[in-house]
């Protein structure tokens, strides 16, 4: 089978799903936006990589700013434009499209109903709900107009779909709601990407090159954007600057990254460490460097999206603090695992508490470390994950019977 693979973000966890489908002998596509600044998988080929793998990064024609929404939106629908070109090329039997801005997956879809191919619809987040919590009291009155438009859109684009992925049976209620018909949907949680991130001591070149070697880690790694709350991160440090063995290190990209840079320049905190992000081969280095992992989502971010970051923390072995919603998804994972503490969004003050108690029990730290590493590798194995994504794919192909679907 033809399979393309588009990511628009390239997390690390996807690009398993491209090898796996191709060391499983399909052909297959990836596709992702290198423009997005945020954490990227293994990029380019692997010596072990099968033949039947290929990776097509999209570049549109100036640096995206996430920051201005008028520019982001046309940008949005030239990168669709040109990813469905690319993909249109590639010739697929199926397209899987996921973490993909609206403007940028009406244009993929039409792409496909051009080369006749199957697609669908990855869902990781309503991304019609982020807009509606974003715009919905700005603009005087017309921000709840365009919330609207998207919702509209989104609705048509997944009843428009030959298929609908969602990562939890969070999303059926949601679904309903946007009347989207719920006969075609598959639930198929995310995961780690295992394979990427092998345990490593914390001695080891990164923590050296870094001084962190005999340091107490808080490691936050991964997006930050202003709604995550940066100043919690801050906090953190200096609730304990009166330890001298703790070090708060972020390694981060992000609107939330350049306001710590510019907050560290006018009130310096020796025990916070800012830095940018880790391409994937130094990613389980700097993560087994950490003692206690950080991760922050804003109050809004409501019950569905699951930052790869917490995936990833899962992965590495270590104990994780999450300041979200506790009906979020990830933090009912983390819970359910027994590899943290789930703790309110915006609670500054138990997350310091939380930090404190792992910081004096390494006991503690251990069983959630290992009970982390057990959740992962119990539920994100990849050929179990990819025969789910492949029964799908057989179910569009069978009910499009002019397609030709390569063995």
């Amino acid at each position: 089978m033809r399979i393309a693979i588009h990511d628009y973000a390239g997390h690390p966890f996807v690009f398993e799903l491209s090898r796996q489908l191709a060391r499983e002998g399909h052909q297959v596509g990836h596709f992702f936006f290198e423009g997005d600044p945020g954490p990227k998988g293994a990029t380019e080929r692997k010596a072990d990589d099968p033949e039947t793998l290929q990776i097509f990064p999209i570049a549109i024609s100036e640096p995206y700013r996430k920051d201005q929404l008028l520019k982001r939106r046309s940008q949005d629908i030239e990168y669709g434009r040109k990813a469905g070109a690319e993909i249109a090329a590639f010739r697929p039997d199926v397209i899987l499209s996921g973490n993909t801005p609206l403007e940028s997956q009406a244009p993929l879809m039409a792409a496909a109903r051009r080369a006749g191919a199957g697609f669908v619809f990855w869902m990781q987040d309503f991304y019609s709900l982020a807009v509606r919590n974003l715009l919905s009291s700005k603009f005087f009155g017309a921000g709840g107009l365009a919330a609207l438009w998207y919702e509209r859109l989104e609705a048509t684009l997944l009843n428009r779909s030959d298929a609908i992925v969602v990562i939890s049976d969070d999303f059926l209620a949601g679904l309903k709601q946007l009347k989207v018909d719920a006969q075609d949907v598959e639930i198929i949680p995310n995961w780690g990407a295992l394979n990427e991130i092998p345990l490593r001591p914390k001695a080891n070149a990164w923590s050296e090159r870094m001084g962190l070697t005999d340091s107490y880690v808080f490691l936050y790694s991964g997006t930050l954007g202003l709604k995550h709350d940066p100043m919690m991160l801050c906090a953190l440090a200096d609730a304990f600057q009166d330890d001298p063995a703790v070090k708060v290190v972020v390694s981060a990209v992000g609107a939330g990254a350049e306001f710590l840079r510019l907050e560290l320049d006018s009130n310096p905190r020796p025990n916070l460490l800012l830095k940018g992000l880790e391409p994937i081969e130094a990613l389980p280095d700097a993560l087994g460097a950490a003692d206690t992992f950080v991760a922050l989502l804003e109050e809004d971010a409501g019950r569905y999206s699951v930052p790869s970051k917490v995936l990833s923390y899962l992965c590495a072995g270590k104990p994780a603090l999450l300041s979200a919603p506790l009906e979020n998804l990830s933090a009912r994972m983390l819970t359910q695992a027994g590899a943290g503490r789930a703790i309110r969004a915006g609670d500054t003050a138990a997350l310091i508490a939380a930090a404190r108690e792992l910081r004096n029990q390494p006991l503690t730290r251990q069983r959630m470390g290992d009970a982390g590493r057990a959740y992962a590798i119990a539920n994100f194995d990849m050929a179990a994950v990819s025969r789910r994504f492949m029964a799908v794919f057989d179910d569009v192909l069978a009910r499009q019977p002019a397609a030709a679907v390569a063995a």
